[in-house]
């Protein structure tokens, strides 16, 4: 291990890998954890109103020991079928089975995740930072994997990133506890407030309640300094996105579109440049002239 840290080409090489291992398990949390969600509900619901079920549903498959099948033919998929990337080259996009084509997305989040791995890495280095900042990502790959998918921000996940974060925060790690406590107090409430006036305005509904939460959670993760950066950023992402599927007609202006990939792709880039984004701006702005 000591080898592996205090080699700087083989330290990333290493964590690139390790990205690509995380984000074909990320595939899988992005499949199957609303479906997880969906019967859990389902089965609370008729518990709750005593509904006599009509048929049993079988429990969709877990995220952890149950195999991966092909959804066409339902084909076991073998080990080796299964290595991150190499394996989609090696069948060519297609199951080796029915020669059904395998979706693109899957070698796209593991490579994602590989490079933001790799960049979390190469900004820290071999630090506690670093190893801590890498489950942050991860979380927030699955989060908008998952509100693109079904427009759900899942409490399991955003109300953790915000404990985790709080207690991240007693270590010093990217914030101090106070600013941390009031970035995320900050943060929900901000999209909150938000919420409701574009409610009394115009009688519709602008974002769900996962949006506060994933905002809050990033609000204790870097403290409330990094707030107006991130609404700031996450905002002119969802605005260029929208305008650009509008005009190449991939999106209805009438479709809701989801907003929590944009706040975590901002929450993203301000854990690792969100100081050197606001002291250039302060610099070039001259507000560090007063």
């Amino acid at each position: 291990m000591s080898i592996l840290l205090a080699n700087t080409p083989l330290f990333l090489t290493g964590v690139f890998i390790f990205g690509l291992l995380i984000g074909s398990f990320l595939n899988v949390v992005i499949l199957r954890l609303p479906a997880l969600l969906d019967h859990e509900w389902r089965s609370q619901c008729e518990e709750l109103l005593e509904i006599k079920k009509v048929k049993n549903l079988d429990r969709p498959p877990g995220l952890w020991w149950s195999r991966s099948r092909c959804t066409r033919c339902d084909h076991l998929i073998k080990a080796l079928e299964n290595i991150p990337l190499l394996s989609f080259l090696f069948l060519k996009g297609r199951c080796s089975t029915c020669d059904a084509r395998i979706s693109l997305r899957y070698p796209v989040v593991e490579v994602t995740t590989g490079f933001l791995f790799l960049a979390v890495a190469w900004h820290f280095g071999p630090t506690l930072s670093t190893l801590v900042a890498l489950g942050l990502t991860a979380f927030l790959v699955a989060l908008a994997g998952i509100d693109i998918d079904h427009q759900l921000l899942p409490d399991d996940q955003t109300l953790f990133l915000l404990w985790a974060g709080l207690f991240a925060s007693l270590f010093g790690l990217f914030t101090d506890p106070v600013s941390s406590i009031i970035g995320a107090l900050g943060g929900y409430l901000s999209l909150w407030m938000v919420y409701h006036v574009f409610r009394l305005l115009t009688g519709k509904e602008g974002m769900g309640y996962g949006d506060f939460k994933l905002l809050a959670a990033l609000g204790a993760w870097m403290g409330w300094q990094m707030l107006p950066l991130i609404i700031l950023l996450s905002s002119l992402l969802g605005a260029v996105t929208g305008v650009s599927l509008i005009i190449f007609k991939r999106h209805q202006s009438s479709q809701p579109m989801p907003f929590g990939p944009f706040i975590a792709i901002a929450g993203w880039i301000a854990l690792l440049w969100g100081d050197q984004i606001i002291d250039s701006y302060v610099r070039n702005s001259g507000l560090g002239s007063f």
